[in-house]
């Protein structure tokens, strides 16, 4: 079970609007990059979002180019899971990849600020503000074991390879 802050962001929130070009130059410096985070979509973001945070939002999350370092600094930045009704199948993978959560569900009840409790098993979301209850999509075991590793590299290294189920 993971809880935390709603940050809650409209539809149509590009890749440039999670890193900002003109920071490109700071690719390098990870740590710094991050402290831009979503800039572009809410200038405080990085100054209020706090460890175990999550990012709401519309349609079309993360569309554009396809920045790997678009989810990381995300991350980098405290936010433990992205919950939108769709996002770009690029970033979703890169997210996966690094170990950020991309839930699927209807985010039209959650409103900035609400405190969510989230259980990536069994596909919940509680909003504890107001006691709504959300499903998403239940997370394949091998994304699941992935996510819990940290991203895909850190599951590689602890485990050398990963096995489908039979018949997959």
């Amino acid at each position: 079970m993971i809880t935390g802050c709603a940050f809650k962001f409209g539809s149509g929130i590009s890749t440039d609007q999670i890193i900002p070009g003109r920071f490109a130059y700071l690719r390098s410096n990870l740590p710094e990059l991050a402290k831009h985070a979503m800039e572009d979509a809410d200038p405080t973001f990085v100054s209020r979002v706090k460890e175990g945070d999550f990012i709401v939002a519309g349609s079309n999350f993360g569309l554009g180019s396809s920045r790997e370092h678009a989810p990381l600094v995300i991350k980098m930045a405290g936010v433990r899971a992205v919950l939108a009704k769709s996002v770009a199948r690029i970033f979703f993978r890169n997210a996966i990849n690094l170990g950020l959560p991309v839930l699927l569900c209807d985010t039209d009840s959650i409103n900035q600020g609400d405190q969510l409790e989230i259980d990536l098993q069994a596909g919940t979301i509680r909003d504890i503000t107001n006691d709504h209850r959300l499903t998403f999509a239940k997370i394949p075991g091998i994304m699941l074991q992935i996510l819990n590793e940290g991203g895909l590299l850190p599951y590689l290294n602890k485990y050398g390879d990963f096995r489908l189920p039979a018949g997959r």
